[in-house]
C-alpha cells in the first residue's frame, strides 16, 4: 500500500473520488462504517461508503483500500455492488458521530467535529483522534456551536459514548415487546436527540410501523434526521397508503430522493397512490388487499388471510379476480366475507360465495361517500374498482376513520386527551 500520513482526519476525505484497479472513477466517498468495542479498545473502520455514479451505496472493506491522497482514494480487487444497508453495532462517522455531544474526561463538553483514523496494521484501521467544538452555554440555556476547536485522543471521549450507547440499548430493549402505539408514544415522549437515537438502534419494520401511529409533524422531522438510505428502507416497511401520507408531507425534492432510493416495486406502489387526491378512496386504499382467482378453493383462500401480515380488517374480506391477481388486478368478479367463508366446505370455491349486493368504490369517491359505504354495508374494509373493472385496492376502515378525526388527534393522543375531549372541528354530513 502506498504511504499514508500517521493518522488521517476524515472530514478531508468527504466527497473525495473513488478510483477502481483501473484507474477509473467508480464514484466518491460517502462515509466510513466503524464498530466501537469494549473500553480500552479503540474503534475499528471496517470500510467506506461509496455513492455510485449511479446514485446507488455500497460497502467497500477497508482491505480494498489500495492508496489515499489529498484528491482521490483507489481501491483494489474487485467491488461489491449491492447496495449498503447498515448492521446493528455500526456507527457511520459522518452521519452518527458528527455533531455528537460527549464530555471529555477532564470534565469539558464538546461536540465531534471530527475524527481521524490511523493504520495500525496492514490495511487495519482504528480512529485513534477526536477533534471536538468546545459548546459554551449562555443565558436562557442557549448553547453555542462556536467553542474553541481542540483535538484528543479517543480514549478521553470514549466512556461518554459508550454511556450513550447503553442508555440507547436499554431503551431499545424495553421497547422490544412493545405494540407500534406504545412505541409510538415513547418515541414522543424523548428528546429530539435520544429519539434519533433510539429511532436509528430499532429494526426497520419495528420503527415502520411505530412511525404509522406518531404525529405527522413529528414523522416528517424524525424521517428527515435519519441517514436518507435508512429512511428509504423504513418507507418500504411501511404500508403504501401510509408511505404516501408521509411522502406527500416532505420537501418534493427529499421525497424524489427517497422514492429513488426505494425499491422500485415498493416506490411503484407509493408513485400509483400519489396520482389520487388524499381525501378520496384512491387516495386511502391500499393496493395489497388479499386477492385470489376465480378456481382458488375457500381453503386457499382463508390461508392467505391467515397470513400474520395482514392485518385484522384486511383479513375481514377476500377479493377474487381473473388473473393477474396483483393490482391493478384482472376482472373484478366480487368479494368474499371471511365469516362466510368460514361457514362453507373448504373445498369449494371461493368465487362461489361472493357477495353479490356488494357494489366497489370508485377511485374518485370523497371522503364523505366512502364513510356513509361502510356505514351502509357495516363493512371494515371495501374494494376499489377502476373504470376497466380492475380492482385497485382496498380501503380500510382505519384510514377513514384517520381522515375523519382532526389533523392533531394522534398528537392529542401522545399527549395523554382521552378521545371524548377532542374537539369536533370535521363533521362528515
Amino acid at each position: 500500500m502506498s504511504p499514508v500520513v500517521s493518522s488521517i482526519f476524515l472530514s478531508r476525505l468527504q466527497g473525495l473520488p473513488v478510483l477502481d484497479a483501473s484507474g477509473d472513477q467508480v464514484g466518491k466517498v460517502r462515509d466510513f462504517v466503524t464498530q466501537f468495542r469494549a473500553l480500552g479498545r479503540l474503534p475499528r473502520v471496517k470500510g467506506l461508503v461509496i455513492e455510485l455514479l449511479a446514485a446507488r451505496r455500497i460497502f467497500v472493506p477497508m482491505a480494498r483500500v489500495q492508496s489515499i491522497d489529498a484528491e482521490r482514494l483507489s481501491l483494489s480487487g474487485v467491488i461489491d455492488a449491492r447496495r449498503f444497508h447498515q448492521r446493528e453495532g455500526e456507527t457511520l462517522v459522518f452521519d452518527d458521530l458528527f455533531d455528537r455531544t460527549v464530555v471529555t474526561t477532564d470534565g469539558k463538553k464538546a461536540l465531534i467535529f471530527d475524527v481521524a483514523m490511523q493504520e495500525m496494521r496492514n490495511r487495519q484501521w482504528e480512529i485513534t483522534q477526536a477533534a471536538l467544538r468546545e459548546t459554551t452555554t449562555r443565558r436562557f440555556s442557549f448553547t453555542s456551536r462556536k467553542g474553541t476547536l481542540f483535538q484528543v485522543p479517543w480514549d478521553e471521549i470514549a466512556p461518554s459514548l459508550a454511556a450513550d450507547d447503553e442508555a440507547t440499548d436499554r431503551k431499545v430493549a424495553q421497547l422490544a415487546d412493545m405494540r407500534p402505539a406504545d412505541v409510538a408514544r415513547e418515541l414522543h415522549d424523548m428528546s429530539p436527540a435520544q429519539r434519533t437515537d433510539v429511532a436509528r438502534a430499532l429494526a426497520d419494520e419495528q420503527l415502520a410501523d411505530a412511525f404509522q401511529e406518531l404525529p405527522e409533524d413529528e414523522q416528517v422531522a424524525l424521517l428527515s434526521a435519519l441517514e436518507v438510505e435508512r429512511a428509504a428502507d423504513v418507507l418500504e416497511e411501511m404500508d403504501p397508503d401510509d408511505a404516501t401520507d408521509l411522502i406527500n408531507d416532505l420537501p418534493e425534492e427529499f421525497a424524489e430522493d427517497l422514492l429513488a432510493r426505494m425499491e422500485p416495486e415498493e416506490a411503484a406502489d407509493v408513485r400509483n397512490l400519489m396520482q389520487y387526491e388524499e381525501l378520496t378512496a384512491g387516495g386511502m386504499m391500499t393496493p395489497e388487499p388479499v386477492i385470489v382467482a376465480p378456481d382458488a378453493t375457500i381453503a386457499q383462500a382463508l390461508a392467505q388471510l391467515r397470513n400474520p401480515e395482514v392485518t385484522p380488517a384486511a383479513a375481514s374480506m377476500v377479493f377474487i379476480t381473473r388473473p393477474p391477481t396483483d393490482t391493478p388486478s384482472g376482472r373484478y368478479l366480487g368479494a368474499a366475507h371471511v365469516q362466510r367463508l368460514l361457514r362453507e366446505p373448504p373445498s369449494l370455491m371461493a368465487s362461489t360465495v361472493i357477495d353479490d349486493a356488494l357494489q366497489p368504490l370508485t377511485p374518485d369517491a370523497d371522503l364523505n361517500k366512502v364513510s356513509r359505504y361502510f356505514a351502509t354495508y357495516n363493512l371494515v374494509i371495501a374494494p376499489v374498482v377502476n373504470t376497466e373493472h380492475q380492482l385497485i385496492g382496498a380501503v380500510t376502515v382505519d384510514d377513514v376513520l384517520d381522515h375523519m378525526l382532526p389533523d392533531d388527534w394522534r398528537g392529542d393522543q401522545m399527549d395523554g386527551i382521552e378521545p371524548d375531549e377532542l374537539p369536533n372541528d370535521r363533521e362528515v354530513s
